[in-house]
Parts: structure tokens; sequence; C-alpha cells
């Protein structure tokens, strides 16, 4: 077995103790290895923007070098389903609740709220263990406002982030390293080309690299390379069970008074997927340039790659234009697929796993500390492969109502189990549905749902809401519900008992190849 192989398994079984001896995750859990390794892995993280998880299939780079030779998540949330606030979870390992970073603008949300944070993030962490550490894409929203258009946030060594015109893909200016460069029309200005272009670069350089790559597509408008302007020609958005949903009288007041989709808007909802697969096509693109230049580097079996999305989207699923923000799983399901060393090609790994493991499992696989406030867990050992892991039973998203805006619903909290979403809105109404029985999300179960089981989700939920730091694993580990029905005692209603998936082990059985 190759030196890093052992390194990365004992670091793992170190983090299996320290994480799961006993139900009970422990306060010490939040300290990761803080030595620093000789021959550290290389690590990359591609974070899309508004991907939804059913698409990724759709790519042929990302379906051949990613999903065939690496490990898929299934069940990986956000902590919100919307950019900034979720951005800012993946940067510190926070809930919203504790970053306080709630919306996209000024002055609930954006790069302005943010900018007190910057000094403990993934960044810095991983700088300090010794990595050069890189930033090309999409920051957070509204950068550089307050700032200079030059200024660049510390943790990072290189820096290409656009401060005009984020999402054209097109016309927009470059905070290339301290110096502002204008970008036009032409083919080579397509700004996933310039962030490829900048990857390869960076990847050429020596010594253990971070790289956080954060193309903006498939993000409205959906801009994509001329090359691609034929592609998906006949697609059309996903006729899923909900899409269109004919039925809504269970639902909150926000979703019952949503009419049924026109023929005009579906047809506008489908060349909206068009335009979103053809925009990613361009990642897809920077993915198979990447790991060309991985490999002629020398450096493709040294390297973990990620690649995730900062929110999911939806596209007509209960009667819902093109959008995020809502608790259904379209918006809070992001995509995850891993490869590096000691992945298993093609495994899928079903743990409930959030973004805000993202940062841990950079720091333990890069031999650097996290901040004491982070409140995700390493991924590590459930890449590696540690048979027999406890983990967690439930996870938290939360979404808060901007005072600017319309068509969002009202501010909620939603509880992620293995087999149940339970969500509770400021307005008082709930939602809850048995995800094993309705994956779709069509049958509201509150009013008729078992009271001992509301009850059980809700101080679970409440429990989430307000954990801090080391206490957030403490409250997502324990068991929920055990031996409860989903619904009331009703002849001919009643569901299979109990809350069981995900069993609080982790078999090795679960990591079945494709």
């Amino acid at each position: 077995m190759p030196q890093r192989l052992w390194i990365l398994v004992a670091l793992a079984l170190v983090a299996s103790m320290a994480f799961t001896s006993g139900p009970k995750i422990p306060a010490s859990a939040a300290k990761f290895p803080a030595t620093v390794t000789p021959g550290k892995p290389n690590i990359i993280l591609i974070l899309t923007d508004d991907l939804d998880a059913a698409a990724l299939p759709k790519f042929p780079n990302i379906s051949r070098l990613m999903i065939q030779q690496g490990a898929s998540f299934p069940h990986f949330y956000v902590t919100n389903p919307w950019c900034c606030p979720s951005r800012s979870s993946i940067l510190r390992s926070q809930y919203m609740h504790s970053h306080h970073v709630i919306s996209n603008r000024a002055p609930t949300g954006g790069f302005e709220k943010f900018r007190d944070l910057e000094s403990s993030t993934i960044g810095t962490w991983m700088k300090s263990a010794g990595y050069r550490t890189a930033l090309f894409g999409k920051y957070l929203n509204q950068y550089p406002k307050g700032a200079a258009p030059t200024y660049i946030p510390p943790g990072w060594d290189e820096w290409a982030v656009p401060v005009t015109h984020l999402y054209r893909e097109f016309d927009y200016q470059l905070n290339d390293n301290g110096t502002l460069v204008d970008h036009g029309r032409e083919a080579s200005d397509y700004l996933e080309d310039v962030l490829s272009a900048k990857a390869d670069a960076f990847v050429h350089e020596p010594g253990p690299l971070f790289l956080y790559l954060a193309p903006t597509a498939p993000h409205q408008p959906a801009n994509y390379a001329p090359r691609h302007a034929g592609d998906f020609a006949s697609e059309q958005a996903p006729r899923t069970p909900s899409f269109n949903q004919d039925d809504l009288s269970r639902e909150p007041q926000w979703l019952r008074e949503k009419k049924p989709l026109s023929q005009h808007t579906i047809g506008a909802l489908d060349q909206r997927q068009r335009n979103r697969l053809r925009a990613m096509l361009g990642v897809d693109d920077l993915v198979g340039n990447l790991f060309d230049t991985l490999a002629k580097t020398g450096k493709l079996a040294d390297t973990y790659v990620f690649l995730t999305s900062d929110n999911g989207f939806h596209l007509g699923q209960h009667r819902l234009r093109a959008g995020k923000t809502t608790p259904f799983e379209e918006d809070i399901r992001v995509p995850l697929v891993v490869r590096g060393p000691g992945i298993a090609p093609g495994s899928t790994i079903p743990a409930l796993s959030s973004t805000l493991d993202l940062a841990p499992t950079f720091a333990h696989l890069g031999g650097a500390v996290t901040g004491t406030f982070a409140e995700g867990r390493t991924l590590v050992p459930l890449l590696q492969g540690v048979p027999n892991l406890p983990w967690r039973h439930a996870l938290l998203a939360e979404f808060a109502h901007p005072v600017y805006g319309t068509g969002r619903p009202p501010s909620y909290a939603v509880l992620r189990t293995g087999r149940f979403s339970y969500v509770e809105y400021d307005t008082g109404e709930r939602q809850l549905y048995d995800l094993d029985a309705d994956p779709y999300e069509l049958r509201n179960l509150v009013s008729t749902a078992n009271p001992a089981l509301l009850a059980a989700l809700s101080a679970r939920l409440a429990e989430l809401r307000a954990c801090s730091g080391p206490s957030c694993r403490t409250a997502d580990a324990a068991e929920i519900a055990a031996n409860l029905s989903a619904e009331s005692a009703v002849p001919g209603t009643a569901t299979p008992a109990g809350d069981s998936w995900p069993n609080p082990v982790v078999p090795r059985m679960w990591r079945t190849g494709r």
C-alpha cells in the first residue's frame, strides 16, 4: 500500500474514533490533525451555481472522469438553498444561524455581511497548513461592494474573481491577483474557459495545492459558449410526478396560492433547461481539461477532486417556476462526487452529508486545523471505507425570507432525516413527507401524522436550530423517533414503523459499485 494511503487510512481511523465513540459526539471532534505530513495530497473543489442533483449524469467528462472513477453522495444537502448563505457555510462549516449571513444582499447578507468572518475560513486554514491556495470564479454575492475592486480576502495566494457582471460569462471585469482585467465578447473571454486556463496554470506550479474553482454555470441567464449552441436541442424540464402538481390542498398557503403552469410557462421552463445544460457543458469542458492537466503534470494520483453545487434548482415541480429557496428536495439536495486516492471507483456513499462537511474534510486531508466554531464532520472515514462507522441521523437547512424580492416562501427550517423531511415555517404552518413512500413530496402528512413522531421531529429541529460549534454534532447524532409510525393508527394508513434509515452505523456493504 502506498505511503500516502497508509497515512490517510490512519487519519480516517483517528477521525472515526474522535467523531463516533458512542451515540454522543464529543466536543473534541472539532479538532482535526494539526501536523503537516510529508507528501500531502492536492485538493480541488469545483463549486457550480444552481446545479440540481438530477442533471449531473448528462455531462460526458463529469460522468467518465468523476462519477465512474469516484464516489457519489446521493444524500448530500445544503445548509441553505440560496447562494450567499450557502457559500458562507462552505467557507466556514457553519449553519446559517451561526454565521448570520441570511441573504444575498446587505445588510442581512452578501459579501459585506461576511467580511467580518474572513479571518478564519477554509482558505486561511489550508494556507496555514502549507498549501498554495487559489479561488477562481464566484466568491460571494455583491463582491467587492464596500471594498476596493482589487481587494483579496485573507488566505488566498491567487485570486481571479469577477467584480462586474458576474453571471454574464462575457463583458465582465476580473480582479486578477489585484489587477483589473476587462473581458469582452470574444470566444476566448468566456468565463468558464478563462477559469479553466487559470486552473491549468495553477496546477502546473509546484507544491501542494488547494484550489476553490467556482464557475457561475448554470446560474441564470445561463449564457453558454458558442460551441455548445446546438446541444440538448430536444431537452425538457424534468417531468417528475411533482411537475405542475395537480393537488396542493394540503400544503402551506404560500404554495396553495400557486396556479397551474400554463403551456407558455412550461415552454419557457423547457428553454431554461436547455440553456442550463448548455452552460454546464462549459463546466464539463473545464473538468476534462483539468483532469488532462493533472495527468500531464503527474499529479492525478495525488489529487482529490470534489464537485458539487451551492444549491439545487426547481423547474416546474410543485407548480413552481424556475428558482430555488424552497425546502423541497430539488432545492436543498445537491450533487457531490469525489475522486481521489483510496476512493472506490463508481461507488455510492448514501450517508446523510452536507456542505458543512466540505471544509472539515479538506482540513482533515491536508493536516489543517479548522476553526473551533466548525459544525460539520469530516467525510474522510466515509471516503476511505472505514467499516461500522456511527454517523449522523439528521441535517438542518434554514431559510430566512429577505426584506426584498417576492415569490419566495416564508422563513422556515427543515429537518432532513434518512426517511423524513419535516418543515416548520415562521407562519406556524408545517410540512411532513415520508420520503421512503413519497420521494417526490406529493403528500404532506402533517394533518394525519402520528403526534409522537411530530413531537420528536420538532424537538430535534429545535436542537439543531439552537446548536453551535461541536454541539451541532451532538444534536444530529442521536436516533430519531425509533418505532414511531408516520401516521396515526388509522386502519389501512399506517406506514412501516420507525425512522430506520440511515442506520447509525454505515456498513461497508453500502459502498456498492455502480
